[in-house]
């Protein structure tokens, strides 16, 4: 019995791989899903909204799902639901943070959703809604056409660009709401504007790797970025990089092997990231320790 990613061919160049219009539609859109994601993983850590990103991942296919039971564009459903999970979510906690327990039974309420769409879903006998709800579930950035490059570039820049617009005031309200408030903040209204925004990155990320394995591109950028450095803005470029660097080495990696799928490479090569962050940075700290308990002895 063979490996699913046992056969490698690594006899490709670079002009090879981009001579097929199927990955110059993935690298593109890929580049364009990564940044915003990396963008919105580092305040996403910062603020500890992880879970809230999670669960707006997978409204992402109980509203992908709903679209597709009644016979509608799945992005339309998509889209519509995780703006209404982010604003209950922001309606429900204090200053637009959600705690663990509302976000909990968010989560759990969207799922059983889930399990009902799913049914009036499978009852239907398109073939083609049934490839369309599993590649929400699972990702399938190799099947994107130009139109869903171009609408993932749009996308992208979008949310790339309002980010950037509120990165200060929405540093300053996720470090210190109650000074930010002082300050004239509008923290409750950042705090909303933050949900949608996660949860159209998160909607866009499924095309690249699926609701399923979408926790991996909001949570890892952002914790590797804030265990390399406490410069905000530094860390902000570093998550946009490692989620860059994840998708590319992701796309090839699943080009020189083609029996491992594109979202599986991509999480892959994040998680083997920061678990070699995770590594030195841990031995950084015990060197550390172990100094200035030497200094101290001394």
């Amino acid at each position: 019995m063979s490996l699913p990613c046992a056969a490698v061919d690594l006899s490709f160049g670079l002009g090879e791989m981009l001579s097929h219009a199927f990955m110059r539609h993935a690298f593109i859109a890929g580049t364009a899903i990564a940044i915003p994601a990396g963008l919105v993983s580092y305040f996403t850590v910062l603020r500890r909204q992880v879970f809230a990103g999670d669960a707006l991942g997978h409204a992402a296919f109980t509203g992908a799902l709903a679209a597709l039971a009644f016979a509608l564009d799945a992005r339309v459903g998509l889209f519509a639901a995780i703006v209404a999970a982010a604003l209950m979510m922001g309606a429900f906690g204090p200053k637009a943070r959600a705690d663990d327990v509302v976000i909990g039974s968010l989560f759990a309420w969207i799922l059983s959703l889930g399990v009902l769409f799913l049914s009036i879903f499978t009852a239907s006998k398109s073939t083609g809604n049934s490839v369309a709800g599993v590649r929400t579930l699972f990702g399938s950035i190799f099947g994107l056409d130009q139109e869903h490059t171009v609408v993932a570039v749009t996308i992208g820049v979008m949310v790339t660009a309002v980010l950037l617009l509120i990165a200060r005031p929405l540093l300053f309200a996720s470090l210190d709401e109650a000074v930010a408030e002082t300050r004239r903040v509008p923290v409750r209204l950042l705090g909303y504007l933050f949900l949608v925004l996660v949860g159209i990155s998160a909607g866009e990320a499924t095309q690249a790797i699926g609701a399923v394995l979408i926790l991996g591109l909001i949570a890892t950028p952002g914790g590797i970025a804030q265990r390399l450095t406490t410069q905000p803005f530094q860390g902000m470029y570093l998550s946009c990089l490692v989620a860059v660097g994840s998708m590319w080495s992701g796309l090839t990696l699943s080009y020189a092997i083609p029996r491992c799928p594109p979202s599986f490479a991509i999480i892959a090569v994040a998680a083997g990231v920061y678990l070699a962050v995770l590594l030195f940075t841990g031995a950084v700290r015990r060197v550390s320790v172990s100094g200035e308990e030497a200094g101290e002895s001394v």
